[in-house]
């Protein structure tokens, strides 16, 4: 797998972006069920685009070899260490964290991800799907709360009421 630098600002992940980062010594990835999905990446500060990772630029990588290339957000740079730093990036999902929700109720998964989407406080390009086929179920948000902890994170989240597991592809989140 060849990592991909994109600007922090990309919206679409079709391109080469700023350039493949082909002088990457390590890229892995690391994606548990709900839970936590991370790059890390070791780059010599020699190699092609050094100059151009930094905090919040993106790099594309696949996670799987069944799985297209995914977004990942730069968190973390560390010092270099004989010529070699170490890149943590977090999956574009993590972006949600930034997003408030404003309270709501709802009943059935479609209903409650088209509310989740018309509530959040900040536009963006994140769009919800799900196929739980539990639609009676209600779901009740009833003080502000982060977007990615309404996903799943706290007592009465989509996960907690729906159950399932979460595909985060993108700009897209599948339940």
């Amino acid at each position: 797998m060849i990592p991909v630098l994109c600007d922090a600002n990309t919206e679409t992940f079709g391109s080469q972006g700023i350039g493949s980062l082909t002088d990457a010594i390590s890229c892995t990835v690391q994606e548990e069920r709900n839970g936590i999905y991370e790059l890390e990446m070791q780059y010599p500060i020699s190699g092609i685009h050094y100059d151009n990772i930094q905090e919040r630029a993106i790099i594309c990588a696949i996670p799987s070899p069944y799985r297209t290339r995914q977004p990942f957000r730069i968190y973390k740079i560390s010092r270099p260490l004989n010529g070699v730093v170490k890149i943590y990036a977090s999956h574009l999902s993590y972006d949600l964290s930034g997003i408030p929700i404003n309270p709501f109720s709802a009943k059935g998964i479609t209903q409650s991800f088209a509310m989740l989407k018309s509530n959040m406080e900040i536009s963006n390009n994140f769009s919800f799907a799900g196929n739980i086929t539990n639609e009676d179920s209600v779901m009740t948000l009833e003080t502000p709360e982060e977007c990615r902890s309404v996903l799943g994170g706290i007592r009465g989240s989509v996960l907690d009421v729906f159950g399932g597991e979460y595909e985060w592809d993108n700009w897209t989140v599948r339940l």
